[in-house]
């Protein structure tokens, strides 16, 4: 078997940085994640959701492309909060770019409760700006 240590912190947005993530979509969006990552073998450390954007604090084995990786979490995400939707529209779209930093292990933890609190860090503006601040499409 295999050792490995990778670890990714990935940060994407909403199209056009809407404010598309209410606790209702959070949900839907956290479920899809979790699943991913398992259906891809990979560890989910952290997920934190903004109305506008979410990240994800991952250990991604090197048998799967990151590109790939980063595609299936946003691509089955939305098609799950467009399939929940009572409306039936197709409303819920992520940006086409995203973020992606390596750290190291001995960084996982404070990672990790960066990713878990975004809320109270964007509430009191405690946010480390190379991980918020990317173009939106």
């Amino acid at each position: 078997m295999p050792k490995w240590r990778l670890f990714y912190h990935i940060v994407w947005a909403t199209k056009g940085r809407a404010p598309l993530i209410n606790e209702t979509t959070e949900s839907v969006i956290r479920v899809s994640i979790q699943t991913t990552c398992r259906s891809e073998k990979s560890i989910l450390h952290a997920l934190g959701m903004m109305p506008d954007h979410g990240h994800v604090a991952a250990s991604v084995p090197p048998s799967v492309s990151l590109a790939r990786f980063v595609g299936h979490l946003k691509g089955s995400s939305a098609h799950a909060v467009n399939a929940s939707a009572s409306t039936g529209d197709n409303v819920f779209a992520w940006q086409a770019e995203y973020g992606v930093f390596s750290f190291s292990e001995r960084n996982l933890s404070h990672v990790t409760d960066y990713v878990t609190n975004q809320r109270q860090r964007h509430a009191v503006r405690d946010i480390w700006p190379s991980f918020e601040d990317f173009e939106s499409d």
